[in-house]
């Protein structure tokens, strides 16, 4: 893999392109590539969170578990998909709370981009997938690189909103220092946990902890 990452993240995770890990995953993918399987998202994209979110921008972090395994929806962003298709249940759930929650109308617009824009780090614990498989990447090393970078935010910036959704995001929270930052934890918002997200209210408690410290609110209306 020839690592193109932004500048900062280049700077704060230089040390992890180094290690072991990185070259055995580097070389999976590659093996995987050669023998013909379909990975997503496409290469390009893999570090497209980390494009649009530089490290110093960071303001909040929505952690989910990998990417969308179906054709043209894994976009580099956890939850989120291009325009044009189709937005997941989870994500209809997301923008049902975001109404509720803010009193505001979504266009459903499944391209969280935007958010991006404004310092919402949309991070999976694994940044690929084989294609029609789940989570078949989780064990190949991107779990060692994403705690590195929760690790790094949680080092290097401050006052950051932490959304921990489902057991598997919330299991993060021993590697944030909750002394500087904050942790919103929730169910995940898949129909699987039963609506038991909705009523969270992460999105108007994000943009209090942000104006608290002085910091812009995301504007989470698209």
């Amino acid at each position: 893999m020839n690592v193109k990452i932004e500048k900062s993240w280049a700077e704060a995770l230089g040390a992890e392109f180094e290690k072991p890990y990185f070259a055995a995953l580097a070389r999976y993918l590659h093996e995987q590539k050669a023998a013909g399987k379909t990975i997503y998202p496409p290469g390009r994209l893999i570090f497209r969170a980390f494009e649009l979110t530089p490290l110093p921008s960071v303001k909040v972090v929505i952690l989910g578990q990998d990417p969308y395994h179906g054709p043209g929806q894994a976009m580099g962003l956890s939850f989120s998909v291009p325009q044009g298709i189709k937005a997941p249940p989870s994500l209809v759930n997301i923008f049902k709370e975001i109404q509720s929650d803010l009193g505001v109308q979504m266009s459903g617009s499944p391209d969280l981009e935007p958010w991006a824009r404004q310092g919402v780090l949309m991070l999976n614990a694994s940044l690929t997938v084989e294609a029609g498989l789940a989570n078949s990447h989780k064990a190949i090393g991107w779990q060692y690189f994403t705690d590195a970078v929760i690790k790094c935010i949680s080092d290097t910036c401050n006052g950051v909103v932490f959304m921990l959704w489902g057991n598997f995001a919330r299991a993060k929270k021993e590697l944030i220092d909750t002394s500087r930052h904050y942790v919103l934890e929730a169910a995940h918002p898949s129909p699987l946990a039963g609506g038991a997200f909705f009523g969270c209210r992460h999105f108007s408690k994000a943009n209090q902890i942000l104006q608290s410290q002085g910091k812009t609110p995301i504007n989470w209306q698209l």
